[in-house]
């Protein structure tokens, strides 16, 4: 079968297409799915560029979804011909966290979804939400997923909340989707005009230019008359926190998912203090979150942002798109 494979030393030019043993049929337990879409992620970028090293020949991509071919005795959740999508913690089945590491993580410690077809355990797997392609399912495994929990699983978001986002990439747009659907009013950051205008498109409420308005934090708290938002979807890190917590209302909350502006740096722990916010940092979520997910994606019509889709052989050209910035919402690839 085709796959696409990262050799040492890692990079862009060094991800090949290459033809590896089919993987053969289901074991107890087990499914057999040919896989035709996935979406690209900041950590998968991260796996390619050796910021987190990975084994030599590892198959990248943590999000992956396709039809099921045949099951394994003991499998009764799926038949073949359904549509399903991975988890990106398959071990994590339902529960608090458990998993604070990558070693069992589709794409970085183990083999992920780059590839034609995957014989691997039901349980690493949920169905697809009713009617997405296989891209667009794809898209809730890493960053939809992760936008969820953070808003509902953990932040409890109701009607009438209010959220900040930051940014325009895949995690923020599926955030942005998600608090509207569930009544939310949304504040939202970008240095893109353009970008701001798309999001106005899908609801936001109010807009942000971080470039032009360098404290935005304080200019989304006199948006909501001063007292601050509900919810922040903290996907800067270490340089933008200290505007979330300005933006934030005193008892809220604050999801840290990401570090695009780096691993470390200070944080203003007296201004964080005096908020008395909750800081929660978060990593995707588990499989029960997952279902649960796509359960509300059924009931509530919504479809992912998908900005290009690339065929899988042009996998570092996707890869370099991302790099660009230039992207709204997700990255697919499809085969």
């Amino acid at each position: 079968m085709k796959v696409m494979a990262l050799r040492s030393p890692a990079g862009l030019d060094r991800l090949i297409l290459e033809n590896k043993p089919d993987p053969g049929q289901p074991g107890p337990g087990e499914i057999r799915v040919a896989l035709h879409g996935s979406s690209l992620n900041f950590h998968d970028l991260g796996v390619i560029l050796g910021r987190m090293p990975a084994e030599d020949g590892r198959i990248p991509l943590a999000d992956g979804a396709g039809v099921v071919e045949s099951v394994g005795t003991g499998v009764s959740e799926f038949a073949p011909g359904d549509m399903v999508v991975s988890c990106f913690f398959p071990d994590w089945q339902d529960g608090m966290p458990t998993i604070g590491d990558f070693s069992r993580t589709p794409g970085d410690g183990i083999d992920g979804f780059a590839r034609e077809h995957v014989v691997l355990p039901a349980t690493a797997f949920t169905r697809a939400p009713k009617g997405y392609d296989a891209v667009e399912a794809a898209t809730i495994t890493t960053a939809g997923l992760t936008a969820w929990r953070a808003l509902v699983v953990d932040g409890k978001l109701k009607a009438g909340d209010t959220v900040l986002l930051l940014g325009t990439g895949g995690v923020s747009i599926w955030a942005l989707q998600i608090a509207k659907l569930m009544g939310a009013t949304v504040a939202i950051t970008s240095s893109s005009g353009k970008k701001l205008e798309r999001a106005r498109e899908l609801g936001a409420d109010f807009l942000v230019n971080y470039r032009e308005q360098q404290d935005w934090g304080s200019v989304v708290r006199e948006w909501t008359g001063g007292r601050g938002v509900d919810h922040v979807v903290e996907v800067g890190g270490p340089g933008t926190l200290g505007q979330s917590i300005e933006a934030v209302r005193v008892g809220g909350h604050i999801s840290l998912i990401g570090v695009l502006t780096g691993g470390a740096g200070e944080v203003p722990t007296a201004a964080l203090m005096a908020k008395q916010a909750r800081l929660q940092g978060l990593i995707v979520g588990s499989r029960r979150e997952q279902q649960d997910f796509v359960r509300a994606l059924d009931a509530g019509g919504i479809r992912p942002v998908v900005d290009r889709r690339f065929p899988l052989e042009q996998l570092a050209e996707a890869f370099r798109f991302e790099m660009s910035g230039e992207h709204f919402g997700k990255i697919g690839v499809e085969w």
